[in-house]
């Protein structure tokens, strides 16, 4: 009987505890359920972007009353903390597999060699991937023993290089370079998730789940309560590559003169093409030959690259485009037999596309000054801070704090810009975010600087986010999402 007794005092304690523990639960449901309702009946559906819009109003709305007594023995911040983990099982949300690029980091710790063993070992890796299991810098090393002839690893110009100086020389075997790559590859991993785990700590859901899957280089995100999966994806894969560039002068000569001569080169390759593809056409079917000539006839007298590119955009941009259009004109600049028109003065000109506002379809082409090197006058390391902010029209943006050193550097970049009537191209993940001029004699002074444009509010908290947390040693590649519903 005793024994009884204790059973059913253990089984109401253990009750009394457990109510206790979900009090927590039912609190920040109910508070977040009073949220969501008071959003919505603020910002009807018919509002554009009123998702985003909402979640601000919601979270607003939290932090107001997030101090507030509640029952007498908790506040929504003290419930928050404690309530139930959910998890995706009951919540709900995103489930994100990442892929690491651990070629990236192979190439980034043979300082980006062009040795033709060691990038045709890379090569052979991605084929042997596509149809195995095994991780791909073993079977990096199992291409470089296949081809390597008499090189091997510690070559000067692979991994025995002056970044490497320190733990790998021209006298070590593979045996013994193998294990420092592998080390070296694993605290780029460890470096990209803990990036990621900041990047998550930023987006908004209680409760995210991180972990890694051996040494695959691949890293699975859960991320309860979460919805949008586009933000989920962007949010994670950005490599949150920031840099600044100097842009030309509106009507630079050199330039104007280069997509003359990049027309009329184009003619000959398009018309080239086009004889390629009448060739085919006429074995198929010589009744088409007639058609096939005129088409011939008419690129002949085409203008290719300024049927799709209009010189002298906007602002400091060199021309404009519809975005359908953008791919191809792009890869035209990237042929060497275009390339090699540039005049000297601008001859490792750099272009690229701005990120083009929502629904337009138009994009800007910017020409950036670049160098041999093709590295910008300032990166995002100098970035000591961010955060989503206004801008003085009261639209989203971000704003940005650099430290000492990049504090000297913007503003001898902006002094020069201001000198030579150029703009500041604010470059991310290799699209041109805004590219403003500068109307202050001696440069801006302080280190603060602000990236504009088209924003929603979420996409400046997410932009503030990466840049806070930092960029990823590689590149990652989501190789799975999906969204998990309640169960």
């Amino acid at each position: 009987m005793q024994n009884k007794g204790l059973i059913k005092l253990f089984a109401l304690l253990f009750g009394l505890v457990s109510i206790y523990q979900l009090s927590y639960t039912f609190i920040t449901s109910k508070i977040e359920s009073d949220a969501e309702t008071f959003a919505a009946s603020k910002i009807p559906s018919v509002e554009e972007d009123y998702v985003s819009k909402r979640e601000v109003l919601e979270a607003r709305y939290l932090d107001s009353i997030g101090k507030n007594p509640i029952l007498g023995f908790t506040s929504y911040e003290e419930a928050k903390t404690k309530e139930l983990n959910k998890g995706l099982d009951l919540k709900g949300g995103i489930n994100v597999t990442l892929q690491i690029s651990v070629k990236d980091i192979l190439k980034g710790l043979a300082a980006n060699t062009k040795n033709p063993i060691f990038n045709k070992a890379l090569a052979d890796a991605d084929a042997a991937s596509k149809n195995s299991d095994d991780t791909y810098l073993n079977l990096f090393f199992e291409a470089f023993e296949n081809i390597k002839g008499d090189a091997k690893l510690a070559n000067p110009d692979i991994f025995a290089n002056k970044g490497l100086s320190d733990e790998i020389n021209f006298q070590m075997t593979d045996d013994e370079v193998k294990p420092v790559i592998r080390r070296k590859i694993d605290e780029s991993v460890v470096s990209a998730f803990e990036v990621l785990r900041e990047r998550i700590d930023g987006f908004g859901v209680t409760q995210p789940n991180i972990q890694r899957e051996g040494n695959s280089g691949r890293i699975v995100v859960e991320l309860p309560g979460a919805r949008d999966i586009a933000r989920a994806r962007d949010l994670l894969s950005s490599t949150a590559q920031l840099e600044f560039w100097e842009t030309y002068e509106p009507g630079n000569q050199n330039l104007i003169n280069f997509f003359i001569q990049a027309n009329n080169e184009l003619k000959d390759i398009v018309v080239s093409e086009e004889e390629d593809i009448v060739k085919e056409e006429s074995e198929i079917d010589s009744l088409l030959s007639d058609v096939a000539q005129d088409s011939l006839d008419l690129a002949t007298e085409r203008n290719p690259l300024f049927e799709k590119l209009q010189l002298n955009g906007p602002g400091f941009a060199i021309g404009i485009a519809a975005i359908k259009d953008t791919a191809e004109i792009g890869g035209w600049l990237r042929m060497p037999e275009i390339r090699r028109l540039l005049p000297a003065e601008v001859q490792f000109t750099k272009f690229l596309w701005e990120r083009p506002s929502k629904g337009s379809e138009v994009a800007a082409l910017f020409a950036l000054k670049s160098n041999r090197d093709n590295i910008p006058r300032m990166s995002g390391d100098v970035v000591s801070d961010a955060r989503d902010q206004f801008d003085q029209f009261n639209r989203p943006a971000v704003g940005m704090d650099m430290n000492v050193k990049g504090a000297k550097e913007w503003e001898k970049l902006t002094s020069e810009a201001n000198l030579n009537n150029t703009g500041i191209a604010i470059v991310l993940d290799n699209k041109v975010y805004t590219a403003p001029g500068v109307t202050t004699v001696g440069g801006i002074s302080g280190g603060s600087s602000e990236i504009t444009g088209t924003f929603t509010v979420n996409e400046t908290k997410d932009i503030a986010n990466v840049l806070r947390a930092g960029k990823l040693p590689a590149s990652a590649e989501i190789i799975d999402s999906f969204v998990v519903g309640p169960s």
